[in-house]
């Protein structure tokens, strides 16, 4: 039998429960992938930290997984064309990631970039639909200036990355512990706290086109408002409650826009990573077992780069 981890209620990492299930098999427009890493991100833990719809229990965590076909449903083929047993393919927006086996849509399967090991893989999607999503919505274009909060983290990491194929000058928040991180891929950093604003403007003395803010932080936010004359090019993906008071955007995998547009970001972002033009730093991996371990270390919100776990 397969494993998977569920949530049995909402609220902390103790409703999670590691149970034996079996993977359906696979009908039309569906696949079996026999997992070999499923990407961590905080999502995964925030899903069941707020009360939901109790209808949905219980829960079963994870959206992102690299792993190896298992079987194919009845004329089916992998969003990125063909499939057959033993593909190494990567999933993103699926549910029950945290599995040793899962049973998905076809239409989310893609073939795994080779430049990636599963653990790479397994986190690729998510955070670089995010950071693609932020470019987009802020019109970021070659030449331009921007501010980036929380430049060091997953998210962070591949706005950089993506920011750079643009053509586009990033001064990124972080510690100072983590600006290596940042010049790795191509940032200016910049030490977040008192002092931020004015910091920000001696690294950019004719102001910044845009600001993507990632932390969620009123400091962040308000440097943001501070130093971009256009509100319509800020975005946060953590300071909702801030977003329509103060004209900004505010985008996240649950809303139509957002779905939409990363579910078509999907292609292009394999394809860029398939060329070793987008990387993934992974931190650690844990044994699947240790889930709730991975997940303690990942809301401390400083785990040093992606986790994986493998089954």
């Amino acid at each position: 039998m397969a494993a998977r981890w569920i949530a049995t209620d909402f609220g902390s990492l103790d409703v999670l429960e590691l149970e034996e299930y079996d993977a359906p098999d696979p009908g039309p427009g569906e696949v079996r992938i026999t997992v070999r890493a499923a990407g961590m991100n905080p999502a995964d833990h925030k899903h069941i930290a707020r009360a939901g719809d109790r209808t949905q229990l219980p829960l079963p965590i994870g959206y992102e997984v690299s792993g190896v076909v298992e079987a194919i449903g009845p004329g089916t083929q992998l969003a990125s064309g063909g499939g057959t047993v033993g593909d190494e393919v990567v999933a993103f927006r699926i549910r029950g990631g945290y599995a040793s086996t899962v049973t998905v849509r076809a239409q989310d399967v893609f073939a795994k970039p080779a430049a990636l090991d599963h653990p790479a893989a397994a986190n690729l999607l998510l955070a670089a639909c995010t950071a693609a999503e932020m470019l987009d919505v802020t019109s970021v274009r070659a030449g331009e200036t921007v501010v980036l909060h929380g430049a060091s983290g997953a998210v962070g990491v591949s706005v950089l990355q993506q920011a750079e194929l643009i053509g586009a000058r990033v001064v990124g928040t972080a510690s100072p512990r983590n600006f290596e991180v940042v010049r790795r891929f191509g940032g200016e950093p910049v030490e977040y706290g008192d002092g931020l604003q004015e910091r920000l403007r001696d690294l950019a003395p004719d102001g910044y086109a845009a600001a993507l803010d990632t932390v969620g932080t009123d400091e962040a936010v308000d440097a943001s408002l501070t130093l971009v004359a256009d509100r319509g090019r800020i975005v946060t993906i953590a300071a909702g409650a801030r977003a329509e008071p103060e004209g900004i955007h505010f985008i996240a995998g649950a809303l139509p826009a957002s779905t939409a547009f990363r579910d078509r970001a999907r292609p292009r972002l394999l394809e860029l990573a398939a060329a070793g033009r987008l990387v993934v730093p992974v931190e650690r991996t844990f044994p699947l077992t240790a889930a709730v371990e991975a997940l303690r270390l990942l809301q401390t919100g400083h785990p040093g780069g992606k986790l994986a776990l493998l089954p």
